[in-house]
């Protein structure tokens, strides 16, 4: 190759058997993505109350309703991601409800903090992107 040429084809060739450690990556991926879900699922079921009033506080409407629907999509979509059943559908929830929560939660972007998560949770969304993107092996189906 040279310098005016970009080298485009894949970087595994199809033909190559993948090592133990590379057939690996993708579930040790998503499961790394599923932790900052669970985690955060447990928390609100930890305090509810104090999840419910962050909620409220970010105008959103029926703070009960969201603080339910966000358990349900971080604790049941992180188990999902984990265990690889419908992934595709799965990793396309948890991205919009990642740039949904910058959007709503983390929209202060003067504040460093908030504009750190901002972006954090658009860089979750971007690697949940590659799972619907490359699926269940990391491998184009």
């Amino acid at each position: 190759m040279n310098s005016t040429t970009i080298d485009l084809s894949p970087a595994v060739s199809s033909s190559r058997t993948l090592s133990s450690i590379e057939r690996a990556l993708p579930a040790t991926g998503r499961v790394l993505i599923a932790a900052i879900f669970l985690l955060s699922g447990a928390s609100k079921l930890a305090d509810p109350t104090g999840s419910m009033a962050y909620i409220s506080s970010a105008g959103l409407p029926l703070p009960p309703l969201a603080l339910a629907g966000a358990i349900l999509v971080e604790i049941v979509g992180g188990l999902m991601l984990v265990a690889g059943y419908r992934l595709r559908a799965v990793a396309t929830v948890l991205a919009l409800f990642s740039i949904a929560t910058a959007v709503f939660f983390h929209h202060a972007l003067g504040d460093q903090n908030q504009f750190i998560h901002f972006f954090k949770n658009l860089a979750m969304a971007g690697g949940l992107l590659q799972i619907v993107a490359f699926g269940k092996t990391g491998a184009r189906a």
